[in-house]
């Protein structure tokens, strides 16, 4: 839970548009979260509109999360967006097929971490934490049983710097499939403290990932508070160039130069967009 003394009320961007497979739990998950939100000091809007990934509308958000995403979700305008958002400090979190998403973007890939690869069938595994220090980790047992698909991905997550905190105990659970190099232990979640998709010069801020799909609340908002108290946003921090610019817990506005004339328009009702399944190998 946040516990910055001045911190403003976080607004959280939602984005669960699919172009490939859509999952059924996307309704229930964003419920999920949205129970939580006073939890966390946070208020959770959702969209599936691409529309709203522009300068303007984004630079009112202390984090964008993308929940169970798939393919291409965003057109050139979005992604440039998107770029220059986290460039200025926003933060970003990636649940579930998140990371089979905007495949052949880079910037995206970076802040991720790792993309997808495939997953074995649906059934129950043992997840090892490996960081039980971790503020999203900490209410968890060591040895975590759970029903929900093993995620392998292309590439180590940790090679871009990325820190593992939950692992896939391999020994636990029936996958034939050919592993890539996702190094070891096998990665399921992890954290970046200062998220890979930033250009030169942009301000880095915090990047989470789990591709943990059957909604925990606890540990998923324990996660999004994590990343919100980097401090490189407005909620936190009145020099951050976004994020929500409320006044703060004591009831004195914070001030800022570069605050947007509006802080978004994206609806708290999740609006349907493009999201036609098709063939795809996520589930």
């Amino acid at each position: 839970m946040l516990t910055t003394a001045n911190a403003a009320k976080a607004r959280i961007l939602i984005y669960s548009a699919t172009r490939d497979f859509r999952h059924d739990s996307i309704p229930t998950a964003i419920e999920a979260l949205k129970a939580k939100q006073d939890a966390i000091n946070a208020q959770f809007d959702n969209t599936e509109d691409q529309t709203q990934f522009t300068d303007d509308n984004l630079s009112g958000f202390d984090t964008i999360l993308f929940l169970s995403t798939t393919g291409e979700v965003l057109d050139q305008a979005g992604k440039d967006a998107f770029q220059k958002y986290l460039d200025l400090g926003g933060t970003f979190v990636g649940i579930h097929s998140a990371s089979d998403t905007l495949r052949n973007t880079t910037f995206y890939i970076n802040e991720l971490g790792a993309l997808f690869d495939y997953h074995p069938v649906l059934q129950n595994f043992t997840v090892d934490v490996v960081d039980t220090t971790h503020p999203s980790t900490s209410m968890l047992p060591v040895i975590w049983n759970v029903q929900d698909e093993a995620y392998n991905f292309k590439s180590d997550p940790r090679g871009i710097g990325a820190t593992v905190i939950l692992a896939a105990n391999e020994s636990s659970y029936i996958d034939t499939g050919v592993h890539q190099n996702q190094g070891t232990p096998h990665p399921l979640a992890w954290f970046q403290e200062k998220g890979a998709g930033v250009e030169s010069g942009g301000v880095a801020g915090r990047s989470f990932y789990t591709s943990l799909g059957h909604l925990n609340e606890t540990w998923h908002a324990r996660g999004i508070s994590w990343v919100l108290s980097g401090n490189t946003t407005r909620a936190f921090n009145s020099s951050g160039l976004v994020g929500n610019a409320q006044s703060d817990i004591s009831g004195s506005a914070q001030s800022n130069s570069n605050a947007p004339s509006k802080t978004g328009s994206t609806s708290s009702t999740s609006t349907t967009g493009n999201s036609q399944p098709a063939n795809s190998q996520v589930s």
